[in-house]
């Protein structure tokens, strides 16, 4: 994926950047992680390639820990549920390489789209009896694949300035295509019969669905300091093939950041999060099962709070903090770590730890812009940046 940026990059003519980060015309400096505010310079493109890694550790409910071994147990007692399963989550990490490509089409329109690899490995912790007849304490769930496809666009509402806007406001379109499978199956169960099984929903790699996604960016800028607020919501209109559909999304995010000289940025994010319960129950029916999937039956050896839908979801709070360095004109290499702050969650889920992230950011002017340096071109030495 780095050998394309790089092939992008080839096709243009050399150019190069005013002494600083990012461009004036988008209000200077800008978040890696979210959508920032603002309207690059016209006919440029962006490329940005990200490997991010996240891991979560230990049970939750609502906002208090669980012990796994509080919730393992036999499912059936005397022909009646007892709220115990035969396999709970214990561990997780999560690893995505996430490329993005964006052109500015217009002194108010942006648009690109971002392609992920995903990674996921969940650790699974057994019941007496499972141990007992499996011989092992537990094993690790694990999918990797395409995840979904995000196309996505701005467009400039306001700026007070037209080439080196203070304040800028804009909107946030994007639509996520269903290209993330949600067929994977459970191949590294210990027990052979489990292997024809589905993953459950957290596993899968991608929605199902083509989700919309709707926004509001502001971005403000007092030299040395940028600030700005992201407010978005992703719906999901319809069940996927299985029969079943993620909860909505609802993110606010707070940024500010400080250019500490000329090549360095340091940078503070609040990130606030909403998810909705999974709506629907998984259907197997093509993986050779019939009705709604086995996993979900207490009866079944593979029963697990990963299969209940109303363990998906709830409200989170991160703290971000990152340092963002240009090493030479028109790139800029990026590293995040962000931790929660507070997580009520819905159901028994496992909490996240951390999640680190780093970036590699290229900015290509076309001849048609005004960065172009090249021969007949309106360069920089003619602007004076």
């Amino acid at each position: 994926m780095l050998a394309g940026g790089i092939a992008l990059s080839s096709i243009f003519a050399p150019a190069q950047a005013y002494v600083g980060l990012c461009c004036g015309k988008c209000g200077g400096n800008m978040p890696m992680n979210i959508p920032g505010g603002g309207i690059p310079e016209t006919y440029e493109f962006r490329v940005k390639l990200s490997p991010m890694y996240m891991h979560m550790g230990g049970l939750q409910n609502g906002t208090n820990g669980v012990s796994a071994d509080r919730l393992l147990g036999m499912p059936m007692m005397g022909g009646k549920p007892t709220g115990k399963y035969m396999a709970v989550p214990t561990s997780m990490d999560m690893s995505m390489l996430n490329l993005s490509v964006g052109y500015s089409f217009t002194k108010k329109f942006f648009g690109g789209a971002m392609f992920m690899w995903k990674q996921n490995s969940m650790n699974m912790k057994f019941n007496s009896m499972m141990r007992m007849s499996t011989g092992v304490d537990g094993f690790t769930m694990r999918s990797q694949g395409l995840g979904d496809t995000m196309l996505m666009g701005k467009y400039l509402l306001y700026a007070d300035d037209p080439l080196i806007p203070r304040r800028e406001v804009s909107l946030f379109f994007g639509l996520s295509l269903p290209t993330g499978s949600i067929d994977i199956k459970n191949k590294d169960h210990p027990v052979a019969m489990r292997r024809k099984e589905l993953d459950p929903y957290g596993m899968q790699l991608g929605s199902g669905t083509a989700d919309p996604t709707i926004g509001v960016l502001y971005q403000g800028r007092a030299s040395p300091y940028w600030w700005g607020m992201n407010a978005t919501y992703t719906a999901r209109l319809y069940d996927n093939k299985r029969h079943y559909r993620l909860g909505d999304e609802a993110h606010l995010d707070l940024y500010s950041m400080y250019q500490m000289n000329y090549s360095t940025v340091a940078e503070f994010q609040l990130n606030g999060m909403h998810q909705g319960a999974i709506r629907g129950v998984m259907n197997s029916a093509a993986s050779g099962a019939s009705g709604h999937a086995i996993q979900g039956n207490p009866m079944s050896p593979y029963a697990t709070p990963l299969w209940n839908p109303a363990n998906y979801g709830g409200d989170e709070v991160a703290v971000t903090a990152g340092i963002q360095w240009q090493p030479a004109p028109l790139w800029i290499l990026d590293f995040q770590g962000s931790v929660p702050v507070y997580q009520r969650l819905n159901g028994f889920q496992e909490r996240r730890d951390y999640r680190v992230m780093f970036t590699i950011y290229r900015e290509i002017p076309t001849s048609r812009s005004v960065r172009y340096f090249g021969s007949g071109a309106n360069g920089p030495s003619k602007l004076g940046f």
